[in-house]
């Protein structure tokens, strides 16, 4: 994924609460229609709650049985989709959207908090109706999956305030670099890597976990060096911890997000993009976007596959 930290954000150790909300979370699930995306996230669903005929009928039966859309989220990525100050709910900025396109559809939803690489998986064998979670578009994973465009984000170099180990990010050799499991930044970090190995120089050590959050609180603690992230993840960590970190460098590599929905599954992909056209005439797609400090990454085509 260009892709993920999380809540619990307390002045000093913003992110040990990103940690602390990656606890137990494959356990966790709820449901859209109680309090399960927050009061906030109702509100922007509210505001496109017109159901579209047209985009429901491409809703496949099972969801139509069922009467909800059960989607594999890794709630461990603020602010795009990560676990309330209850330590349960799903909440963010896709979660927001996603609540809107799905009253397109007049359907709930059901938010399963989910290891970020499991979930492709997960749509692909039915455990999942779709998947949420910052994924990156790109071509390995469209042949798996079909993928929705939504946003548009790149990756985002983050180290301690002041940057006292001097990264630079086109020399990193030797120095511990934090990713996220699974996220197109491992594979970023990892070409860097081979450039030093190849230039004689020694190599980067990768500290590599499946919380995004616990990638963040390595920075902050000094285990690593600097992490790179999805941008409205790094951007949002350099604010919430009060001073602790800073972003290093420009936005690079940027590129759409996509919802993943099953390879065989193409009409209800259509139908999600229908209803994220939907949502951006009405004008809830804004909302979202603006409540969560990202209109800078709104796009304006939703496509399949793009």
């Amino acid at each position: 994924m260009v892709r993920r930290s999380t809540l619990g954000l307390v002045a000093g150790i913003a992110v040990a609460g990103l940690a602390l909300s990656a606890c137990g979370s494959n356990s966790l699930s709820n449901t859209a229609g109680s309090a399960a995306s927050g009061a906030s996230s109702k509100a922007t669903a509210a505001a496109s709650s017109a159901v579209d005929a047209a985009i429901a009928a491409t809703l496949p039966a099972k969801i139509k049985s069922a009467g909800k859309i059960v989607v594999g989220t890794d709630a461990t990525y603020a602010p795009n989709e990560f676990l309330d100050t209850d330590g349960k709910t799903v909440v963010g900025m896709d979660v927001d959207i996603f609540n809107a396109v799905a009253a397109k559809f007049g359907v709930k939803v059901e938010y399963v908090p989910s290891s970020f690489d499991s979930i492709i998986l997960g749509v692909s064998s039915g455990k999942y109706d779709i998947g949420l979670s910052s994924f990156t578009i790109n071509d390995d994973r469209k042949k798996q999956v079909n993928m929705v465009s939504y946003f548009n984000a790149g990756t985002q170099w983050v180290v301690a305030k002041g940057n006292p180990k001097k990264v630079d990010p086109d020399n990193a050799c030797g120095l511990n670099i934090g990713v996220q499991k699974g996220t197109v930044q491992v594979d970023d970090i990892t070409a860097r890597s081979k450039k030093c190995t190849d230039a004689g120089k020694p190599a980067i050590n990768q500290i590599v976990d499946g919380d995004q959050g616990k990638v963040t609180t390595a920075v902050i603690g000094g285990k690593a060096d600097a992490m790179l992230a999805d941008s409205p993840v790094g951007l949002y960590a350099v604010k919430q911890t009060n001073g602790q970190l800073e972003a290093l460098g420009q936005i690079y590599d940027a590129a759409p997000y996509g919802i993943v929905a099953a390879k065989d599954q193409t009409a209800f992909a259509g139908g999600i993009a229908a209803a994220l056209k939907a949502i951006a005439a009405d004008g809830s797609y804004k909302a979202a976007l603006d409540k969560w400090g990202n209109a800078s990454g709104a796009i304006t085509t939703f496509a399949v596959n793009p």
